[in-house]
């Protein structure tokens, strides 16, 4: 991997092509393959597991991470692949979108609500 300057002195990483770079700052509709990462990981939140739990955090670090504590990047060392990946799906999903999950699809507002009620009870309404 190597590192170039751009302008204003920001260091651009080889390996990332500047299209791309730029598009991520223009926000574009979710494709289908996103919101069914996003429904995989809502499904999983709403489980009484570990696995549950870490993908509750990075939900609601979404959703509103000052009220849900964030989500610490190494809880994906504990989580199975295909979590994984279908958090690095919708991770590339919210950069582009730049929209809180129930903006993006109202719908998604009792499932956010029902992963508050189970892993965070006080700060549910």
């Amino acid at each position: 991997m190597t590192t170039s300057p751009s302008p204003g002195g920001a260091v651009v990483l080889d390996f990332v092509p500047r299209a791309q770079l730029a598009a991520m700052h223009e926000p574009a509709a979710a494709t289908q393959d996103e919101l069914a990462a996003v429904r995989r990981l809502i499904a999983i939140a709403k489980t009484d597991s570990g696995q549950g739990n870490h993908a509750a955090n990075f939900l609601l670090a979404w959703w509103n991470a000052s009220e849900c504590r964030g989500f610490d990047l190494t809880e994906i060392w504990a989580v199975d692949a295909s979590i994984v990946s279908d958090m690095l799906i919708v991770f590339g999903m919210i950069g582009r979108v730049q929209e809180y999950p129930t903006d993006l699809d109202p719908t998604l507002d009792p499932d956010f609500r029902a992963i508050v009620r189970r892993w965070w009870p006080e700060l549910a309404d």
